[in-house]
């Protein structure tokens, strides 16, 4: 039998256990060219917030009784595709499910002797990937700049601080705790963090950042992003890749007051979506998997047991609890 988790209601604000059901099903049967995944982990993704509304976005809404959207690692347990054996591992949307069927096409095969398979879903998956097109497409660094990144010791910030390092840059981060600034700052050879819940992030940007903010990688929205979008270099670059402040608002906030920043310093601002380097998405991997191998990147995963725990742990996350790569070990 299978297990999933289901829509139950939409929430409003913070999401609460109610607003997911726990079900059960048979396995389901294959048609030609589809795979059955068993699920070893699953990915926890701010994104999915975003999902569970009725509303216009890049991907469609979950429906009420459909399985929670998520990407999963996971083996292949059965397979009617000459792409995939049984015994192979993969990734693929399946949701938070133990079991799923999918066309093999929209499935990855993963080379479980590279690194653990956990990290296809963390910096050799969708994370790394947001960060390395992110940030070296999108904001164009060049030596010498200084790079700020919202969210800095999370799935996608960390790598985006690590990779900037890598291209000669200063890197300010921007953390919510001192475990998770010691760690930018330890770990991760940041210059310069800042704990946002204790610091006064304008005061500190303007410190660490005399010449102001060449490049801001924004992971979070709201009045973070206000206050360093307040001291952009001529010429500044903005990437935004989430605005994890704003999912969870009952009504919106006042702003974006940015519009004079943006013209004063002949600054650009761009969303993306990762989706649109999967052309590419080979040359990603080679290069996060070189850096990985040769010891120039880290990462940290935050690994927590039972699918039964899928929602509790990503209200958690919604909340910042999480520290780095947040996973549901299900096998």
């Amino acid at each position: 039998m299978n297990n999933a988790w289901v829509l139950n209601r939409r929430p409003i604000g913070y999401p609460k256990e109610s607003d997911f059901k726990w079900i059960e099903s048979p396995l389901p049967e294959l048609d030609e060219g589809e795979i059955l995944i068993e699920a070893h982990y699953l990915s926890l993704d701010p994104y999915m917030r975003g999902r569970m509304n009725d509303s216009k976005s890049y991907a469609p809404s979950i429906k009420l009784g459909g399985v929670i959207t998520g990407e999963v690692v996971g083996k292949v347990i059965k397979s009617k595709s000459k792409l995939f054996n049984e015994g192979d591992y993969a990734t693929a949307h399946i949701g938070w499910q133990k079991y799923g069927k999918i066309d093999a096409i929209s499935a990855r095969k993963i080379d479980s002797e590279l690194a653990p398979i956990s990290t296809s879903l963390g910096i050799l998956g969708m994370p790394g990937l947001t960060a390395y097109f992110g940030f070296l497409d999108v904001c164009s660094p060049k030596p010498g700049e200084t790079v700020v990144v919202s969210a800095s010791s999370g799935a996608v910030g960390a790598i985006v601080g690590q990779i900037a390092k890598l291209m000669g840059c200063k890197v300010i981060g921007i953390a919510g705790s001192d475990i998770k600034t010691d760690y930018c700052l330890d770990e991760l050879g940041f210059d310069f963090v800042i704990n946002y819940k204790s610091d006064n992030i304008l005061s500190k940007i303007s410190e660490y950042a005399p010449y102001g903010v060449d490049i801001y990688f924004d992971n979070v929205g709201g009045e973070i992003s206000d206050n360093v979008i307040s001291n952009l270099s001529v010429g500044a670059r903005i990437a935004v890749c989430g605005q994890i402040s704003l999912y969870n608002l009952e009504e919106n906030e006042n702003g974006p007051r940015i519009g004079s920043s943006l013209l004063i310093n002949q600054a650009s601002m761009t969303g993306f979506l990762v989706f649109q380097f999967k052309s590419r998405y080979h040359e990603g991997l080679t290069k996060l998997s070189q850096w990985l191998i040769e010891g120039k990147i880290k990462y940290k995963e935050d690994i927590v047991s039972g699918i039964e725990n899928a929602p509790s742990t990503f209200i958690g996350m919604m909340k910042g609890k999480n520290f780095g790569k947040l996973l549901i070990k299900i096998v």
